[in-house]
């Protein structure tokens, strides 16, 4: 996969390209099915598979939205849909000058740098006040030399669809289970390990206090099994989103205890999979209160991930 963080940094049209536009924050399976069916055609075709997805998130941008937002950082977006076996990934800015671009410009500059043929997606639209729409797109298509390949129909999961603001949902009640049913993998969250207060060695479960990215969402707070990602190397972990009340109150902190773990984590980066929510953050009356809590965690957890 290549990467580049403009269209205008692409000019290769030795290749017609296939390509899927759009915000792809998850990358959840509804989105997955879009790109599955693209790479697909595109392999018996001949054809070059490219991705077009803005950063900030448009939202954030039109709708002026401010605290944690996004369900992956870039980096992790841009792995992800490498992993759907994508051939170029644009991380294309969205700023004004993009905001007010019309939708045949924007198209115009598709095909100039990336010898569009197909254009890929669910129900879309993009362009100045969203004027793309579907059958604007195909009546430009007429004209220009490409088409538009709607993939029908959405990922149902339970009772509702696959979407990103299901995920969202999801993670703002806790049920990271649902949310890894739509993701098709464990919500995760990464980040170097930082000095805490290191109140948790004093009670005999020493924690890693992640310094995750500030505009990434986190699950509810609360007790989480998890993996922990160490490199390579995976262990079972149990995580608190929150304040800690028990102990001191403040900001939310992001936190994992490594069950089996001897080792300096200090300066090193984890990655932190959620698998289950075992209970939401409580304040106890006292460290021996919390400290009992906690064992029964830990057992929890063992048992959960062990058999798992």
């Amino acid at each position: 996969m290549i990467r580049v963080n403009a269209l205008t940094e692409v000019n290769d049209k030795q290749q017609p390209t296939f390509v899927a536009i759009g915000s792809f924050d998850g990358v959840h399976r509804g989105h997955q099915l879009v790109l599955h069916s693209m790479v697909a055609a595109a392999r018996e075709q001949g054809a070059r598979t490219a991705v077009l997805t803005f950063f900030p998130h448009p939202q954030r941008v039109l709708q002026n939205l401010t605290g944690p937002y996004y369900l992956a950082t870039l980096d992790d977006r841009v792995a992800q849909l490498g992993q759907q076996n994508i051939d170029l990934v644009i991380t294309h800015t969205f700023d004004e000058t993009v905001r007010h671009t019309r939708a045949a410009d924007f198209v115009a500059q598709l095909i100039n740098h990336l010898n569009m043929r197909q254009l890929w997606g669910g129900n879309f639209a993009f362009g100045y006040k969203r004027e793309g729409d579907v059958p604007f797109l195909r009546r430009l298509g007429q004209k220009m030399d490409f088409t538009v390949e709607l993939v029908e129909g959405m990922v149902q999961l339970g009772d509702g669809i696959v979407s990103s603001s299901r995920v969202r949902a999801g993670l703002a009640a806790g049920d990271v289970a649902d949310v890894m049913g739509c993701l098709g993998r464990p919500y995760h969250v990464r980040g170097g390990v930082v000095m805490g207060d290191q109140r948790g060695r004093t009670i005999g479960f020493p924690t890693a206090n992640i310094a995750v990215w500030d505009e990434q969402i986190l699950p509810a707070n609360g007790v989480y099994a998890t993996y922990a990602w160490l490199g390579d190397q995976r262990h079972i972990a149990a995580a608190n989103v929150g304040v800690r009340p028990t102990i001191n109150g403040g900001s939310v902190t992001v936190e994992a205890h490594l069950l089996d773990f001897d080792g300096n984590l200090y300066g090193q980066e984890l990655r932190l999979e959620f698998i289950n929510r075992i209970r939401p953050e409580v304040k106890f009356a006292g460290l021996d209160a919390l400290k009992t809590q906690i064992r029964a965690d830990v057992a929890k957890i063992r048992q959960q991930l062990t058999n798992r």
